[in-house]
């Protein structure tokens, strides 16, 4: 009885050994569902094309009309950019220079205030 169960414990047991079952299909089947694959993609490729060529050429022309009004916009928009950055430039030098001329306005007059002042008391 021992051996039977021996044999038994053998393929049953803990110590069996372990068996991965693998269903491998041949590589003429592998070859022809990718065949086919590439065939089904390849005519619906074509059949896109040839029912929507003349859609095609529309839709380029008008894209491409398109591209170039936007092309115009933003040439349009850097000019104005490059215009308001100029003006603002210019708006920067000069009031610098009329604080520059205020700074100097603002001592002509303390200076003058203070002769006034000197004068009224040599008056006195």
């Amino acid at each position: 009885m021992k051996p039977v169960r021996r044999k038994i414990k053998k393929h049953f047991g803990l110590t069996a050994k372990q068996v991965a079952v693998r269903s491998r299909r041949p590589w003429y089947f592998q070859w022809a569902v990718s065949l086919l694959f590439v065939a089904t993609g390849y005519s619906f490729a074509y059949w896109q094309f040839a029912s929507g060529g003349e859609n095609l050429g529309e839709k380029l022309r008008q894209v491409t009309l398109e591209n170039q009004g936007l092309l115009t916009k933003v040439i349009q928009t850097e000019r104005q950019l490059q215009i308001e950055q100029s003006a603002q430039s210019n708006l920067e030098k000069e009031l610098n220079l009329v604080q520059d001329e205020n700074i100097h306005m603002k001592e002509d007059l303390l200076f003058y205030k203070n002769m006034l002042d000197n004068k009224k008391l040599l008056n006195r």
